[in-house]
């Protein structure tokens, strides 16, 4: 059934390519998109219409059920070329595993992995030419699914919509990255949607994003609903505190934080450099406590988009605590070279992570 669902990827390939448009030099993250994208449809309790057409808007009904009741997951992942022309993925069977872990929160349907995987090789094959080439630049690929059903009831819907577009993008963050840890505001809490990757999360990360951006931080550090005792993520990303000898990351239990695909590269390139790594709850307390004592070595953040990002002070309570200067940052310099390395296939891929087109 699947193996015929793959045959069955239809290609229409764009008359006119917008590449000669695009200036490599200058990309600005998610504002330039390839010439196409992937479309799949929900109906009937089966998977239809599946094809890569010009990337194009969509039409929607104004009782799309999605922007009435949420229902809406996506990944995001990259494409790497490297100086032979060969493109690759970076742990793309992760990104197809955990939609579906995201779909079944949100009660949508599942998108089979091995779909996933074919549609994921054709569209990237047909848009090989907006690879990017440039050190720092990549191509950024958002699968994502929501549902269409025309739907004025509170109701998981009958239909979906599954589609994958791509954008060559440079870094996610330049400059320095100062953030404040946030007590009133929160992401998630115990039983909520917090591990998966719904728009909703991010939708509701807005407004205390701005607030702090408005007071001249980058980006929020969150803390549990609870108390705000306890540190979960920074911003969009999973957060690492490196305190003495010791890479420490708030624990995955609870299921406020998402597990993110970065996070576990990570904490594997880390244990196998020979770090102690700790996944547990990590308390506002002691991270202030090791930034004010000088054992505080490194703070970073970690996920696709951004890959690795250092953070250069935070702020609790109205209290600035600098950190580190970033050449002097051993470990996540290290684990950032290792990961590049390995998305452009240059150095031995050991756990299976590269898939090349």
């Amino acid at each position: 059934m699947i193996m015929d669902m793959v045959s069955n990827i239809k290609i229409e390939r764009s008359a006119t390519s917008k590449l000669p448009s695009v200036d490599f030099d200058n990309i600005q993250f998610g504002k330039q998109f390839s010439d196409h994208m992937f479309v799949a449809d929900y109906k009937n309790g089966e998977w239809t219409n599946l094809e890569i057409k010009p990337y194009a808007p969509i039409t929607l009904s104004p009782a799309c059920a999605a922007l009435h009741y949420g229902q809406s997951v996506f990944e995001g992942m990259k494409a790497y070329k490297n100086e032979e022309g060969e493109i690759f993925l970076f742990r793309p069977k992760d990104n197809a595993k955990r939609i579906n872990v995201s779909s079944a929160r949100m009660c949508m349907p599942e998108f089979p992995e091995e779909l996933f995987m074919e549609a994921l090789k054709k569209l990237v094959e047909v848009d090989s030419d907006w690879v990017p080439t440039k050190e720092g630049c990549s191509l950024y690929i958002r699968p994502f699914m929501f549902a269409s059903e025309e739907l004025l009831g509170v109701r998981p819907a009958d239909e979906y919509k599954f589609m994958i577009f791509t954008s060559p993008v440079g870094g996610y963050y330049s400059g320095e990255v100062h953030v404040k840890i946030e007590t009133e505001y929160t992401r998630a809490a115990e039983g909520g949607v917090g591990y998966a990757k719904a728009a909703g999360n991010y939708a509701a990360s807005l407004y205390p994003a701005k607030l702090g951006q408005d007071a001249g931080y980058r980006q929020l550090i969150w803390t549990d609903a609870k108390t705000h005792e306890y540190i979960e993520e920074a911003g969009t990303m999973n957060i690492m505190f490196h305190i003495g000898d010791t890479l420490i990351t708030p624990h995955l239990d609870l299921k406020t934080t998402l597990a993110g695909i970065t996070r576990d590269s990570v904490l594997t390139i880390a244990r196998e450099l020979g770090v102690k790594v700790e996944e547990r709850k990590v308390s506002v307390k002691e991270v202030v406590a090791a930034a004010k004592n000088g054992t505080l070595k490194d703070v970073f953040g970690c996920g696709t988009a951004a890959t690795i990002t250092q953070v250069s002070s935070i702020t609790h309570e109205d209290e600035r605590m600098e950190l580190p200067a970033l050449t002097d940052r051993m470990l996540s310099n290290e684990i950032g070279q290792v990961l590049q390395d390995l998305k452009r296939g240059q150095v031995e891929d050991k756990h299976n992570w590269i898939f090349k087109i």
